[in-house]
């Protein structure tokens, strides 16, 4: 679901499938995305937190990650409205 979704937004993944982990989702932030402003905006308005990269891909990649309780369809749909309104 959360592949699908943030695939449908204009994200990619960072690694090959073969790689990925259900868990915690490396994309690659899209052209015209700016990383800090749409973080802070998910954070402050959505409660919702998005962890940024260090080093070569700081700016350029999101952690994505869905463990314990927000481990729900609900959350995924909540996280790929919120990203949708905030990137049109």
């Amino acid at each position: 679901m959360i592949r699908d979704g943030i695939e449908g937004l204009g994200f990619e993944f960072l690694v090959a499938p073969e790689y990925r982990l259900p868990m915690l989702n490396a994309v690659k932030i899209p052209e015209g995305v700016d990383d800090a402003s749409t973080r802070k905006k998910l954070l402050d308005d959505y409660n919702i937190e998005i962890g940024a990269r260090l080093g070569a891909f700081a700016g350029k990649v999101w952690r994505i990650g869905l463990l314990g309780t927000s481990c729900t369809e609900n959350h995924v749909n909540i996280l790929l409205a919120a990203l949708r309104k905030i990137m049109t």
